[in-house]
Formats: C-alpha cells, sequence, structure tokens
C-alpha cells in the first residue's frame, strides 16, 4: 500500500460521511456512505494482521475495485442521513462506474402547474425551485400528452405566455369562443375561482379525484344557493366530466388506499425498474427507468438508488411502496423518505394476497421493457451506418471500423498543454470513455513529441489493462505528428492497428507508407465521420484546457485568502462548488459551511466585499 494511503487510512475521521474511491487519474471509481468513517473506509483495504482484525468477506466487484483504487477522499457530513442524501448527489452528479446509475433520467419530461396570479399547465423537462408544482416524471410522452389533453378538456386553463393581472388591454383569443378557457386576460372569470380549477389540476394529477369530486359537489351547491347560476354550471360540467372519467378508471384494490408498486428485472448489467401509481385504489400513472449496474451489484443497492432518484423530486409519496425486496440501508431509505412525505411511508415486500399479485404486475411489465431494450440493442450491434461501410471502402480496411479512437494536443502557451482521446462506437461517440491527458515529459511547443507521449501512455494502459483496442486511429495533423504516433507504437510493440492522420487545411488524410495524401470526395459520408471525430477530440482538448487555467486561477484566488489552507479550500468548493459562488455567498451562508469557524468565515467574506463596495 502507498505511503500516503497508508497515512490517509490512520488520519480519518470517526463520524458519519461519505467517501469517494479514486483510480491514478482522479477519476470518482465509486462514491459510498458511512456511518463511521473510519471503520467503513479501512475495511476495504483491511487484510488479515492489518489494523489487527480479520479481512472480510469481499464480493468480486470489491476485488475489482481495490484493484483500481488510488486514492479516496471523505466528506464529513453531521449525520448519517445528510450522508445518504449527499451520496445520492455525488452519485447523480459523477455517474461512478461501480455504483448504480439511471440511464437518461435528466430527458423525462415533467407537468408543470406554474406559480403564477393565473396558473397555467405546462410541459418541461427542467425542475426548478420557482414555486410550481411538478408532477411525473412521464417516460411515456404519448400517456402524457393524452393526459393534458383530458386535463384541458376538464379544466380549461389559460395556455398564453401573458403576464396577467396585467394593465395593458387584452383580447380573448379562440381558446375562450370554444370552451378552453375563461378569459382571465379579459377579467372574465375571478382570481379566486381561477385558482380553485388550479388546484383541481392539481388534486387530479396528484390522483386525489374522490376528494375532488366532493369538493366540487359543495362548491356547485353553495354557488347554487347564492345564486350565482353561472359559475355553478361551469362547476357541474366539470364534475360530470370528472364522474364520466373516473367510472371508466379500473380499480386494481378495493381498499381505496394510496400505494406505489416497484419492481425491477435485470440481465447482465442492464435493469429496468418499473412503477405504477395507485391513488384511491385506481392506477393513475406508470412510468419505467433504466438503469446500469455491475454485475455483482445486490439488488439492495440497485432498489436503494432507484428510491433514492425517484422520489427526490416526486412531488407527493404515499404511505406504503411495495417492493420485491428490502434495499440496502433499508432504516436510512425510510426514514428518508418519511422525512419528505412529513407523514410515515411504509416499505413493504408483500408474499401473499392481493399485494403480492399486483406486484407480480409491476414484475411482469419490468420484465417486457427490458426485453425490448435488449432487443433494441442486439439489432444496433448488427446493423452498421454507412459511414462506417464508408470507410473501411475508401481507406481500403479489412474490416469495419467500428471502433475510432482520435488524438488532439492543445498547446496555447509557453507551457499547461494538454492532450485528449475521444472514443466513437459505429458512428456515436462515448464520452464515458474520453480522456484527458496532462502532457509530463515535453518542454515547449513540440507538438510532435506530445502526440507520441499521449499515444504511447493510452496504449500503454490498454496493454496493462488489457482493454479493447480501437479499429482505426485518427490523429490530429499531418505527416509529422503521424510518424510520431506510429513512433510511439513501434515502442510497445503494437501491430495490426490502422492509423490516419487527418490535416486541417485541406481535411487531407495521410495513410502510413504513403507519401501523397489521400483526397476523399467532400460529399463521402466516410470524410464526414472523421470531421466529426477530429472536431469533437479538438473541442474536448480546448475545453480541459480552459478548465485547467479556470481552475488554476480559481485555486489562487482563494490561496490569497489568509487563514484559509486546503482543508478549509476543500470544504468551501464542496458546499458551493466554484469561487464564483463562494464569491457571491452571504456572510450567513459561510457561516454554515462544516469546517468554517466564525472568523475564517468573516475573513473570507471580506476578501470578496471591501468596505465600500
Amino acid at each position: 500500500m502507498k505511503e500516503t494511503l497508508q497515512t490517509k487510512l490512520t488520519n480519518l475521521p470517526q463520524g458519519p460521511g461519505v467517501y469517494l474511491m479514486k483510480d491514478s487519474r482522479g477519476r470518482i471509481l465509486y462514491v459510498g456512505k458511512a456511518k463511521i468513517l473510519k471503520n467503513r473506509v479501512r475495511s476495504y483495504f483491511s487484510q488479515k494482521g492489518s489494523f489487527g482484525q480479520e479481512s472480510r468477506q469481499r464480493d468480486l466487484k470489491t476485488d475489482v475495485l481495490l484493484s483500481k483504487i488510488s486514492d479516496f477522499e471523505v466528506l464529513v457530513t453531521d449525520s448519517e442521513m445528510e450522508a445518504l442524501i449527499l451520496e445520492n448527489n455525488l452519485i447523480k452528479e459523477h455517474r461512478p462506474r461501480y455504483n448504480v446509475n439511471l440511464k437518461d433520467d435528466k430527458r423525462y419530461p415533467y407537468l408543470k402547474i406554474t406559480n403564477e396570479a393565473f396558473p397555467r399547465l405546462l410541459v418541461t423537462r427542467v425542475l426548478k425551485k420557482d414555486g410550481g408544482r411538478y408532477f411525473g416524471p412521464y417516460t411515456e410522452v404519448k400517456l402524457m400528452r393524452q393526459t393534458l389533453r383530458l386535463i384541458r378538456q376538464i379544466f380549461p386553463l389559460r395556455t398564453c405566455g401573458l403576464k396577467l393581472p396585467s394593465r395593458r388591454k387584452n383580447r380573448v383569443c379562440l381558446n375562450y369562443h370554444i370552451g378552453r378557457c375563461f378569459g382571465p386576460c379579459e377579467g372574465f372569470i375571478s382570481r379566486e375561482e381561477y385558482s380553485q380549477i388550479a388546484l383541481g389540476v392539481g388534486r387530479f394529477l396528484a390522483g386525489r379525484k374522490v376528494e375532488l369530486l366532493k369538493e366540487l359537489r359543495s362548491r356547485m351547491k353553495s354557488l347554487a344557493e347564492a345564486e350565482e347560476y353561472e359559475t355553478a354550471a361551469r362547476v357541474r360540467d366539470q364534475l360530470q366530466n370528472l364522474e364520466g372519467l373516473i367510472a371508466r378508471q379500473r380499480v386494481l384494490n378495493p381498499d381505496m388506499a394510496d400505494r406505489d408498486l416497484i419492481a425491477f428485472s435485470r440481465e447482465g448489467t442492464d435493469a429496468c425498474c418499473a412503477t405504477m401509481q395507485v391513488r384511491e385504489g385506481v392506477l393513475i400513472g406508470r412510468q419505467h427507468f433504466y438503469l446500469v449496474a455491475s454485475e455483482t451489484s445486490e439488488d439492495g443497492e440497485l432498489l436503494k438508488t432507484f428510491l433514492m432518484r425517484f422520489y427526490n423530486t416526486a412531488e407527493a409519496i404515499p404511505p406504503q411502496i411495495l417492493l420485491p425486496s428490502k434495499p440496502k440501508d433499508e432504516a436510512l431509505v425510510r426514514g428518508y423518505l418519511s422525512s419528505k412525505a412529513e407523514s410515515r411511508v411504509e416499505l413493504t415486500v408483500p408474499r401473499k394476497g392481493d399485494k403480492a399479485r399486483l406486484l407480480d404486475l409491476a414484475s411482469q411489465n419490468a420484465s417486457l421493457l427490458l426485453e425490448e431494450l435488449l432487443l433494441q440493442k442486439s439489432k444496433m450491434k448488427k446493423s452498421l451506418p454507412r459511414s462506417i461501410h464508408s470507410l473501411k471502402r475508401d481507406l481500403y480496411l479489412k474490416n469495419p471500423p467500428r471502433r475510432l479512437a482520435a488524438f488532439d494536443i492543445s498547446n496555447l502557451g509557453s507551457n499547461g498543454a494538454v492532450g485528449a482521446l475521444v472514443i466513437f462506437q459505429d458512428g456515436k461517440p462515448r464520452k464515458g470513455e474520453y480522456r484527458h491527458f496532462r502532457i509530463r515529459t515535453v518542454e515547449g511547443q513540440n507538438d510532435y513529441a506530445m502526440m507520441a507521449e499521449v499515444v504511447e501512455r493510452y496504449f500503454r494502459h490498454l496493454i496493462e489493462e488489457k482493454g479493447k483496442f480501437p479499429d482505426l486511429v485518427v490523429i490530429d495533423g499531418g505527416k509529422g505528428q503521424l510518424t510520431s504516433a506510429l513512433r510511439a507504437l513501434k515502442n510497445l510493440k503494437v501491430e495490426n492497428v490502422d492509423m490516419l492522420a487527418l490535416a486541417k487545411r485541406l481535411d487531407e488524410v495521410f495513410l502510413p507508407g504513403r507519401r501523397e495524401p489521400l483526397m476523399i470526395p467532400k460529399t463521402s459520408s466516410s470524410i464526414k465521420l472523421l470531421q466529426m471525430v477530429r472536431d469533437e477530440a479538438h473541442r474536448f482538448a480546448i475545453a480541459y484546457h480552459r478548465k485547467l487555467r479556470k481552475k488554476e486561477s480559481f485555486k489562487s484566488e482563494l490561496e490569497a485568502i489568509k487563514g484559509v489552507g486546503e482543508k478549509r479550500r476543500l470544504d468551501l468548493l464542496a458546499k458551493f462548488g466554484s469561487v464564483e459562488r463562494i464569491r457571491k455567498a452571504k456572510l450567513s451562508e459561510l457561516l454554515e459551511t462544516p469546517g468554517i469557524p466564525a472568523k475564517v468565515a468573516g475573513t473570507v467574506y471580506g476578501h470578496f466585499h471591501p468596505e465600500g463596495e
């Protein structure tokens, strides 16, 4: 074990927190939480006789993870519950390879009731803390659109973007004339009555239809007694439409209870979680989410990750959630959900009866959806894009170059040069396999030597890790860069790897052993693919170079503050995320930062807010 790791293990804190396991390049491999950081983190590295304790039984995933760990970082929290929440946020942000991760969870749409004097019902894919109410996510967009049309028939909320109330004189639109809006822009409906309609939409989306029916009947009766017959007629129409809808809905359980059903199916590294929302005994919604998990990940870990991510943005959490098995850290997860729901939430694993049959239904949905996903992936593997076939033809290759690797160097000054690698599989970027390189052995501006260093380091890594070699290597540059890259492969005794260089000026293609460049027609899909790969590598290199320069400037700015050492800089950045946010933070926010004494918080605030500013 490295001496630095041994020192870190000796000085681990005793309290709760989160730990981040990293590889030799600083990439986060795994995020976990612990009640006692000292015991949990040391248990990963303990062997028989070390630290006076026996080695615990480890699974295959942990053994593979340990073989890649070169460093770790810990973040201390006040409680185990805070550690659970921080762990969930860090997994979502960094998507570590050895954690369970949701696929494309940011793309799903929500229905939003806006926080306005006269609210609107909108479709959005971005969650904001703006006072609006969000319902979803909806993984089946077609069903969401049907729900939206149905709501607008029963509850005619406005769809325009006018700022109301307004001093400007507005004219009612077509929606008013066809009965899809009550005309708040011209004052044809009071704000109070309109708000009641918006509240009804919220109850409808939350599945509170019985409660909504009672409220509408009560309002209709009150309005009729007050001789407000026109408004009472509007409520009557809403009531009749809603009753007709409820009569057509399927009742899943006669006890009229609110509960969610969650089941999953998994095969290899792919998994699918299916959810069913039952409100007042009626199924009101179904969603499904695809996950990526290690084959050795336990079912409990998968369920824990899904519950934390799914209910993190949920508008409402039912009092009972049916699960196929218990999640990892069950007590903590139950406590977290109960605190969000502001009432007790039960996590139940039914074995027989109606609840078990309902859960079987969700399991069948999950299995069918996973089969569809695997079938789609199988079809995609068999079919190749036209550009791949064109590239094989134009470059006279033996096999289609399905896996492309492109290298670029960003050298904007006398120092701080970086290299970048991007990977494309079947014509599509694999961003999880992109790599950055800091130039270590070359001084000054020597693009040829820098390219040789980056190529040699990457292929050396592939040899040591027994990784998959690319079918074709694309070098950003001309004959000089190509020669340097070939020399690097020769030093490693790597053969049978096709390589080319793509020059920027005329998009000339240089091939090994060929004096003159190959001019591929501009209309060919193969040259377009090469251009796209080359440009992506260039963009990735430039972005990394700028990030490093920005990081250095940020670091130097924090280092200039007296009393703020490395530990406190990390504490500040862990809370606020960037120096710019620290600059804009209020003194009260700085005082709440863990690990920052009041005196230091005042010094930091004074540094960014000198007197008179």
